[in-house]
């Protein structure tokens, strides 16, 4: 055979089949041995090559390029190839898997990424490339690790049924440990004590190793003490936070050799997305796990590094050639979401930063639209900007979910989200109260966590006494104090409480409760119990709803949460068919994140930080706040390390945008209760000039902003130096705030009425506020609205 030949044909087929990618895309897919870095820009399409390069390795493996045949082909054989490489005919399967190098198990690829929302949306592409990969391990760190912890956390001394924490289980906890260390909440935290932590374990430091760290530090000696006791209760619950996930993995592997090299031997190809956003614990698990096979593959782009205050450390991506001499680096700089003009708006901001690798996006789109630099007078009159742009494009024929409003904090999202209420626009908050952290719904997943793990004391003390059973606070104290001197779990103790002289007075009560969780665990265990079955069980055998309609005023909301958690677990199970478990369940709603809820398909402005809109996309972005002293934040100015991530954080906010990008600054601004005038943000500033349209609602005044920033500003060009700066006037002493809006026309019942988004409806009921009328309209299309008159825009017809 002349496999030069050969080896050409084939790789012609491949690349037919692969041919809806790019060059530098299908470069990433067809090398896969040894260490590769993808530096994936904003939209270049890195899910799809994570897709096609697990599609390519359980099919082709490593054929591209090889010169290996494992057999002998025919002149007929290698002619049906030629047709096929050059006409692009099919290959017969058993023709085709000859040529095949190699290729990998499902299982024997793990697929890292960092939102079950990501995973599961990687997992189901895979499937539908691939049928056949459903063994494939595509989950996040956390997930990945507990499952691995499942199976041998029983050599760190943890059962296979341990409980994750979440993080306010870890508060309750905290609180707990520091009352009874006698420190005060206002001198030291729990959430700073918590986060301390949090960086030790993402170092892989022990509350042995912190304590070696503490520099004669009374503080940093007090927090190494509650690590200790806080380790020590974590562990005496059979429980672990979400660091511990990662942090115990890694203990694993470095303690038990033969573990380690089950996984190694396991896993033949590792890959990792949004590799910069890893810390050091995360990097040292993938180190571990790559080191034999080296087939790591880790898809990241430095240029999006925003998580340092979560303990992600950009040098893991930046480092990865000197750790990996022998890696190759692929840059995907084709994007495929955003207009050039805004791609050449990003890479002007980005571009001053020096801690990057460089890289340019660009794209085959439309130049597009050019950029809005809007100045508003208040925070009231940007809000304001924003919906009536929101309703203006509404009635042109966008949709709401074409929307989304990013900012850097969530102070921000207050008088934007009353803004939306009051104009009728429909919208969502991602980020705010999650639907797990609801009281009921701890209430009910606390119990789930104590008849599937009963040595959970902080689970056990929220149910102890909900709904009441006369078991107070008092007698839970007892019971811990003994637990904490015998070394037995809290459960352990209040079951045997007639064995304890203290807790003597409440045996009876405290008999019936677990009683209660005793059967709760029998019928669990029953292997025809589902754990709908069980759910109902509980709410039966508790009366929580009953209970519940008597104590809350708003039972009914409650009651439907409760019912939804229902539908939750009936999802979970119907998702899970064979292996759906109760610590399944648990797990999967203890890893989950605020971005996992997110649902595209839902008809609504979104409303979020720039932080949260990490990997997403929407038409139109508006981006508020565009002021020094908020974005950047005013800790970040002063620091070069944190104004770099700052600027990445604008790279990530105006790469979001798809079609139109608007970017407002007030010139005054209340925020946390006080007014200030601030400058507009340098990052605005460093955007191209004539990439830019400068519109303004704001009165001229004489009073003019600065026009130059710091020493430390990397710019002094661009707006402020331009025609920008007489829309950039801050107002002077005399300067009066936009005037309120113009009272309506009065309303009636019986009205007919035109809103801009809604289309015709009829008042149902007007009721005056203040100086304002709230009023119920029944639209023909949207069915009944509540809206403020002022605000509504509303026509009589």
């Amino acid at each position: 055979m002349d496999y030069t030949k050969l080896t050409k044909l084939r790789n012609r087929l491949m690349e037919n089949e692969f041919s809806r990618m790019n060059n530098m895309q299908q470069e990433a897919v067809f090398t896969t041995k040894g260490p590769v870095l993808i530096l994936a820009g904003a939209g270049s399409g890195k899910t799809t090559v994570l897709v096609n390069r697990i599609a390519n390795l359980v099919s082709w493996g490593s054929a591209y390029n090889s010169g290996y045949f494992k057999e002998e082909l025919s002149e007929d054989e290698i002619a049906l190839i030629e047709d096929a490489a050059y006409n692009k005919t099919e290959v017969p399967l058993e023709i085709k898997k000859k040529l095949f190098v190699n290729p990998a198990k499902p299982w024997q690829i793990l697929a890292i990424t960092f939102t079950n929302k990501a995973a599961g949306e990687l997992k189901e592409r895979i499937i539908a490339r691939v049928p056949e990969a459903t063994d494939i391990w595509a989950s996040t760190f956390h997930s990945s690790c507990a499952r691995i912890l499942r199976r041998y956390g029983d050599r760190l001394g943890y059962t296979n049924n341990f409980t994750v924490y979440d993080t306010d289980d870890q508060r309750r906890q905290m609180k707990e440990i520091l009352k009874s260390m006698n420190v005060d909440e206002k001198i030291l935290p729990h959430r700073s004590v918590l986060t301390e932590i949090s960086r030790a374990k993402d170092k892989l430091q022990s509350p042995e190793d912190f304590a070696k760290e503490t520099f004669n530090d009374s503080r940093r000696i007090t927090i190494a003490k509650a690590y200790a006791v806080y380790a020590e209760r974590l562990k005496s619950s059979d429980a672990m936070d979400f660091d511990d996930l990662i942090y115990n993995t890694v203990r694993l592997f470095q303690e038990n050799n033969d573990v380690l090299e089950y996984y190694q031997n396991l896993f033949k190809y590792i890959m990792v997305d949004e590799y910069q956003d890893t810390n050091m614990a995360q990097y040292r698990l993938i180190s571990m796990l790559a080191e034999k096979n080296r087939n790591i593959c880790v898809v990241g782009d430095d240029d999006q590094s925003i998580y340092k205050f979560r303990g992600a450390t950009i040098e893991n991506i930046l480092s990865f050639e000197e750790n990996y001499p022998d890696g190759k680096v692929i840059r995907l700089e084709q994007n495929y979401r955003s207009t050039q003009t805004i791609l050449d708006a990003a890479n002007g901001v980005i571009a001053h930063n020096e801690e990057r690798k460089g890289k340019t996006l660009w794209t085959d789109n439309p130049k597009g639209d050019k950029i809005v630099v809007h100045t508003a007078s208040s925070e009231r009159d940007e809000a304001k900007y924003i919906t009536d742009i929101i309703l203006d494009e509404v009635e042109k024929g966008r949709k709401f979910s074409d929307f989304a409003v990013l900012y850097r904090t969530n102070a921000q999202s207050n008088i934007i989200e009353q803004n939306m209420a009051r104009s009728g626009i429909p919208h969502r908050l991602i980020g705010g109260h999650r639907f797990y952290d609801r009281e009921e719904i701890k209430d009910m997943t606390s119990y789930l966590q104590v008849v599937s793990n009963p040595s959970d004391n902080i689970r056990l003390r929220r149910i102890i006494n909900k709904p009441k059973r006369a078991i107070g606070p008092a007698t839970v104290d007892k019971a811990s104090e003994i637990a904490a001197v015998t070394g037995e779990s809290l459960y352990y103790v209040i079951s045997h409480a007639d064995q304890y002289e203290p807790l003597k007075r409440a045996v009876p009560k405290l008999q019936k409760f677990t009683k209660l969780i005793e059967d709760l665990i029998e019928y669990a265990e029953d292997e025809d119990t589902t754990i709908c079955q069980l759910y109902n069980e509980i709410l039966e055998r508790t009366d929580y709803i009953e209970c519940l309609k008597k104590e809350k005023e708003d039972s009914e909301s409650r009651i439907e949460n409760i019912n939804e958690l229902m539908t939750n677990i009936k999802n979970y199970e119907d998702d899970n068919p064979e292996d759906a478990t109760l610590s399944g369940f648990l797990e999967d709603i203890a890893l989950l994140s605020d971005i996992d809820n997110y649902d595209a398909d839902a008809d609504s402005v979104v409303l979020m930080t720039l932080h949260s809109a990490k990997g997403l996309e929407f038409p139109v972005v508006f981006i508020p706040g565009a002021e020094e002293g908020i974005f950047p934040g005013m800790q970040s100015i002063t620091n070069p390390n944190e104004l770099q991530e700052e600027r990445r954080l604008a790279y990530v906010g105006i790469t979001r945008a798809k079609e139109k990008l608007y970017i407002i600054h007030a010139q005054e601004r209340m925020l946390y209760g006080s007014t200030s005038r601030n400058m507009l943000s340098r990052f605005v500033n460093e955007i191209p000039k004539e990439l830019a349209e400068v519109t303004s609602s704001v009165v001229k005044t004489s009073f003019t902003s600065p026009t130059s920033y710091s020493s430390k500003s990397s710019a002094n060009s661009g707006f402020l130096n331009s025609t920008f700066a007489k829309a950039n006037s801050f107002a002077n002493k005399t300067y009066q705030s936009p005037a309120a809006p113009k009272k309506s026309a009065s309303y009636k019942a019986g009205d007919q009425v035109m809103h801009k988004a809604f289309g015709k409806g009829m008042v149902v009921s007007a009721t005056p506020m203040a100086n304002d009328t709230m009023l119920e309209i029944a639209f023909d299309k949207v069915g009944t609205k509540k809206l403020m008159a002022n605000f509504a825009k509303l026509e009589k017809i």
